[in-house]
């Protein structure tokens, strides 16, 4: 049973994971293409952004694995054997349960503790990309601001940007003054100073000109250093901006302290509720598998697979709204999120009793007679070859 559950448990997590980062991960790469901002910070914002992902892939892997495990049992006819010899559907539940206890304390410790501080790195990460702290690149052909007094514009790129050349530069100064540069090529260098490196340019004509010259310099030069300051960057606020950067220690002493804001407090509690009542839906998911997973007999169907991701993934939204109305203060979040657990319980333990304790009792058997005759009246009114084919 613990081989049969770990394969397709495993196996979701990881195709459910890679889905959503390859959905995430074409838009981070034209955001920090647009910041001008290194591209190696991608792979830091989408490690950030894999606490949350995991936080709704566990229950769906678990739910899959254990689904799977149960309708290969029973398609294969060894769950009838197991009944046969007196193995009852609890005894059968102790591995899926274990699954569940391990890994519901996992997801608690991600989305409690984990997922808020990758929440928060990854927003600082977007903040820094904005600001350039990162360090922007510069875009060849291109008039770059670095600060607020200095343009810089580089006609060609090579070895990296190692080599710069085709180099225009235009410096104001707190004095008034400015000062432009046209050099055949050129390279940033380091200085001691962290907050200073140096521009060393060569072959080029540099122009100064102040309000009180007749006419401007001109100076011809083969090397010439032009020291850059680096602009300073705003620091990014501290973690707790939004509810989702708190952990769960965190959320419920806000939810109950008398300083907070009612508005503070009715978030807060609508978060920590959320993220309770999603874990605490990981100990109802192995019966909902099992009364998911056992198709009908002489069935092969698998509605109850696609029934158990809709039922998952429609609690998730319910509890997503819930929360919304528990952070508005509409609703009190703990009738918000508590009574749609407590209604999408009692359907799972119904649904559980049916196949477990009822003679015959099949949970989706009306949902399969439904949906075949709806087949087979399509099949009817399709063209003779068509018909053989679906029917075949």
């Amino acid at each position: 049973m613990a081989r049969l559950i770990a394969l397709p448990l495993f196996a979701t997590l990881l195709i459910a994971s890679m889905l959503l980062i390859l959905d995430r991960i074409g838009r981070l790469f034209d955001f920090v293409i647009t910041q001008g901002g290194p591209v190696a910070v991608v792979w830091r914002m989408l490690a950030n952004l894999l606490p949350e992902y995991l936080g709704l892939g566990i229950p769906i892997g678990l739910l899959l694995g254990i689904l799977l495990a149960f309708r290969r049992l029973a398609t294969s006819s060894e769950l009838d054997v197991m009944r046969g010899v007196g193995m009852s559907y609890p005894r059968l539940l102790r591995v899926p349960y274990m699954y569940a206890m391990v890994l519901a304390a996992l997801n608690i410790a991600i989305v409690g503790y984990v997922q808020p501080l990758a929440r928060y790195n990854y927003e600082k990460l977007r903040f820094e990309l904005r600001t350039g702290a990162l360090g922007a690149s510069i875009k060849v052909g291109e008039f770059t601001h670095l600060g607020d007094r200095m343009t810089l514009r580089i006609e060609r790129s090579q070895d990296s940007g190692r080599k710069l050349s085709g180099i225009f530069v235009h410096a104001d100064t707190p004095q008034n003054d400015w000062v432009g540069v046209t050099a055949e090529s050129g390279q940033f260098l380091a200085t001691d100073d962290p907050n200073v490196i140096v521009f060393r340019l060569t072959n080029g004509t540099l122009i100064h000109n102040r309000p009180d010259f007749r006419t401007p310099r001109v100076l011809s030069f083969t090397v010439h250093d032009l020291p850059i300051n680096l602009p300073k960057f705003e620091s990014f606020r501290t973690r707790g901006g939004e509810n989702l950067e708190y952990t769960l220690p965190q959320l419920a002493q806000l939810g109950h302290s008398p300083s907070a804001s009612e508005e503070l407090r009715d978030a807060s509690r609508a978060e920590f509720h959320f993220r309770i009542v999603e874990v605490a839906m990981m100990f109802l998911l192995p019966l909902l598998a099992v009364a998911l997973g056992v198709p009908p007999k002489r069935s092969s169907s698998a509605l109850g697979v696609f029934l158990a991701i809709v039922m998952v993934v429609t609690y998730h939204k319910v509890n997503q709204y819930g929360a919304s109305l528990g952070e508005r203060g509409t609703v009190d979040p703990l009738i918000a999120l508590w009574v749609p657990f407590a209604l999408f319980g009692a359907i799972i333990l119904w649904m559980y009793h049916m196949i477990a304790n009822v003679p015959g009792g099949q949970p989706i058997g009306a949902l399969e007679r439904f949906f075949g005759k709806i087949w087979s009246t399509i099949v009817r009114y399709l063209p003779g070859r068509l018909r053989r084919e679906a029917r075949g």
